[in-house]
């Protein structure tokens, strides 16, 4: 679903900026790492507080760390020990891309990720079962189409 029908970075760019905080977990999705995603059944999920996330990106690449925060406003989460220091010396957590991140382990699962998930993988696997079909029917075609069928006569 497009946000806008405009191609125009700035017309885009304020669509994101305004979008409301509801419709921003959206962009909030992060891959599930190999193993992970294996057993979840799904490739991406919303990345929520007290996941393990692993950044690929940045200079806190190859960093490992649970999420402690997440912040729709910005669209940007906050990984442990991701840190700078201010001035004054107090720490304050650098905010990361979630597009950025793997997700390496979930954390709690309540009910309304486990919807999440299971309405994830009817939707991934009815497109795989209507590919399956289109494919079996193009090669029937085809066969029909190449095939004499047996039924030539001389």
């Amino acid at each position: 679903m497009a946000l806008t029908s405009s191609s125009q970075p700035r017309k885009q760019r304020k669509t994101l900026k305004n979008l409301s905080l509801h419709q921003r977990w959206r962009f909030l999705n992060a891959k599930l790492s190999r193993e992970l995603a294996k057993d979840v059944g799904v490739k991406r999920l919303p990345v929520r507080k007290d996941d393990v996330v692993k950044i690929l990106r940045g200079d806190w690449k190859g960093h490992e760390g649970k999420v402690v925060e997440v912040d729709l406003k910005r669209m940007r989460i906050h990984v442990e020990g991701v840190t700078l220091k201010k001035a004054d010396g107090t720490p304050v957590y650098y905010p990361i891309h979630p597009s950025n991140v793997i997700i390496t382990k979930l954390g709690e699962v309540d009910d309304v990720r486990r919807k999440i998930i299971e309405r994830r993988k009817r939707s991934g696997s009815e497109e795989r079962e209507e590919e399956k079909e289109e494919e079996s029917r193009e090669d029937m075609e085809k066969n029909e189409d190449s095939g004499d069928g047996g039924d030539r006569q001389e």
